[in-house]
């Protein structure tokens, strides 16, 4: 059985929300073995909407639905499925007896549209909404599986876990299981990775391996499928294993897990606290470790200075660093780093100057980036970068690297 997800709403297509639907329900169809194929997405045009059924439904097995089941003119989701699939549409008692109610015990009057949403397909199994009014349908038709789901994630959500997915476990015969781990890496870039791998990506089959260029760092998908959960995860633990044994080092973790969260698990591991001084950076660095949980162990605070004078007057940077070397330097880098370990009284200290644009400064391009790091007694260590991009992307990157320094000079430390 091969998947398709087709969102409807017009607002997907002018990018005023993002289609998080399609990505959640790709997730939780690989957990019971059926893969995604296509994606797609449809503006609120009944004739664009039926086109795109017809489309799904030549090509694929089962076609799961979001949108379009409100109230409004604009919801056309039913009326496109009652053509394609040929099948009336009818009354469902005890959604429109659940409608009613809900406007009876909020004394609010039903406006007649709202009947619009107890409309269900005649052969269709109707999936009771506990988080909405418009009810989810499941329909088999001309050998397809047809799902249509409302498109507020909540609503999508609950109509999944709840009703489609046991419905699809009791159903169908699914004979295999999904899983995917997503392996993330600092430190390496996509080609290196690859190179590394290339061996094991050419000979891959089952599972498979993906590398997946980010901002700052490098992604790996492991894919595995086995007849059940165990088997699929015991291929990817193995394959794992012989990626770790090659590019161990860059791996910080997997999945969901952030390099700045890692890095406050090592912090916390070996008993030390962390401060920063920042000027491009503009305390970004340390918002990062804020919004962590736990990180009030781990960390002091930033001192962030922006102009030479505050360089000078909060972060104590020597007047004459700056009228010899200059805010964007190698040496005022160092001493910012020294500076603040003495006055947040941190452990390692991370500090950030140079030039986030758009237009130059002390005869520097934008993206011409100093990053000091100071770890505990040892000498200061100073790292030059020439970043590419926006200014937004230029400072980004430079917290990127940041935490990428600091991890790597942690997992050193531990090892």
């Amino acid at each position: 059985m091969n998947a398709e997800i087709v969102a409807v709403g017009t607002e997907l297509l002018l990018g005023q929300i993002p289609n998080t639907n399609a990505q959640w329900i790709s997730q939780k169809l690989a957990t019971i073995g059926i893969p995604v194929y296509r994606h797609s997405v449809v503006g609120d045009n009944l004739e664009r909407v039926k086109d795109t059924f017809q489309l799904a439904q030549s090509r694929s097995d089962l076609i799961v639905v979001t949108g379009g089941l409100g109230p409004t003119e604009d919801d056309l989701t039913r009326d496109a499925a009652k053509d394609v699939l040929n099948q009336d549409l009818m009354e469902d008692a005890v959604s429109m007896e659940r409608i009613q109610m809900y406007y009876e015990k909020n004394n609010r009057t039903m406006t007649e549209n709202n009947k619009k949403q107890a409309l269900v397909l005649s052969g269709a199994s109707v999936l009771q909404n506990d988080e909405g009014m418009a009810p989810g349908q499941i329909v088999e038709a001309a050998g397809k599986v047809w799902v249509f789901l409302p498109g507020v994630p909540s609503e999508m959500k609950m109509l999944m876990e709840q009703r489609v997915l046991p419905y699809f476990r009791n159903v169908f015969d699914l004979k295999s299981e999904i899983v995917s781990e997503m392996m993330r890496f600092i430190g390496i870039g996509e080609s290196a990775l690859e190179d590394e791998l290339s061996d094991l990506i050419y000979e891959q089959k089952n599972p498979t391996l993906a590398p997946l260029a980010s901002e700052g760092e490098v992604s790996l998908r492991l894919t595995a499928t086995g007849e059940s959960d165990q088997e699929a995860r015991e291929k990817v633990a193995s394959i794992k294993d012989a990626v770790l044994q090659r590019v161990g080092s860059y791996y910080y973790g997997s999945d969901e897990v952030a390099i700045e969260s890692r890095v406050r698990d090592l912090l916390k591991e070996q008993g030390l606290t962390l401060g920063a001084a920042e000027s491009l950076t503009g305390g970004r660095f340390i918002e990062k470790m804020i919004s962590l949980p736990g990180a009030s162990s781990v960390c002091q605070g930033s001192l962030v200075a922006y102009t030479p004078e505050t360089k000078e007057q909060v972060i104590q940077v020597p007047n004459f660093i700056i009228k010899e070397f200059g805010t964007i330097s190698y040496e005022c880098a160092e001493v910012m780093a020294l500076n603040a370990q003495h006055l947040l009284q941190a452990d390692i200290t991370v500090s950030f100057t140079g030039v986030a644009g758009p237009d130059p400064s002390e005869g520097h391009q934008p993206g011409n980036v100093f990053i000091g790091l100071q770890y505990c007694d040892e000498k200061p260590i100073v790292e030059h970068y020439y970043f590419d991009g926006s200014r937004e992307k230029i400072r980004n990157r430079a917290v990127k690297k940041g935490y990428e320094l600091l991890f790597h000079k942690l997992k050193k430390a531990s090892s």
